[in-house]
């Protein structure tokens, strides 16, 4: 009686590829070459990924992803306030990342030019903007509502130059356990706290706004 063949998922597909990486170190050069002796087939392959690119954008979603169901997992996480919420996202991101490091380091590395290997970043940075905006809370929120939509914006994409230096700094860590990123971490997530204190913006706003009635109605 003929054995039925394994099943493939998605998973096995992500594994496949990643090991393929970094034992050839460098990425397959088409999908034909990928599915080439392997326990799945081309077609088999676009029953889950369009490209070898999207295959690569669902790896780092997948590592937002693991990293958001980690925190919800701590049941103290959902009373955190902003700044302890973007510490935790960021310590546990960066756990994830180090347990793949290799394959990190290699696929963004691996072309000459710098914004190609960050394509494969875009769905995680519209998974981070998500959450950027998702975890903003008022004490960070302008008064003025008609400044909160450009401020939003401002702070998502603020936040995600942030974490694109810090895995910047990560990438070139050469410390025990990457202890000076852990340090970068704690000053740069504070430095930005501090720099997005509203209540200074909300004074200036009020004086504006006090200054433009002055002159309006002092003709």
């Amino acid at each position: 009686m003929a054995t039925k063949k394994k099943e493939i998922t998605k998973d096995d597909i992500i594994s496949v590829y990643m090991n393929e990486v970094l034992e050839a170190g460098k990425k397959p050069v088409s999908v034909f070459h990928f599915a080439k002796g392997k326990d799945f087939s081309e077609a088999e392959f676009y029953n889950f990924f369009g490209t070898l690119e999207g295959l690569e954008k669902e790896i780092f979603r997948l590592f937002f992803a693991n990293t958001i169901d980690l925190l919800h997992r701590n049941t103290e996480y959902t009373e955190y306030d902003m700044k302890n919420k973007m510490l935790s996202f960021y310590f546990t991101f960066f756990e994830i990342l180090t347990a793949n490091r290799s394959y990190v380091i290699q696929v963004l590395k691996s072309d000459p030019n710098p914004i190609r290997n960050l394509t494969q970043l875009s769905t995680l940075r519209d998974g981070f903007k998500g959450y950027v905006a998702e975890i903003l809370t008022d004490e960070y929120r302008l008064e003025q509502e008609r400044f909160q939509k450009f401020q939003e914006k401002t702070i998502q994409e603020s936040a995600w130059v942030q974490l694109m230096l810090t895995l910047k700094f990560w990438m070139d860590d050469a410390s025990p356990a990457f202890e000076k990123t852990d340090i970068f971490i704690e000053k740069s997530v504070n430095a930005s706290f501090e720099l997005m204190k509203v209540a200074p913006m909300n004074h200036l706003l009020d004086l504006g706004k006090f200054l433009f009635k002055e002159k309006i109605y002092s003709r």
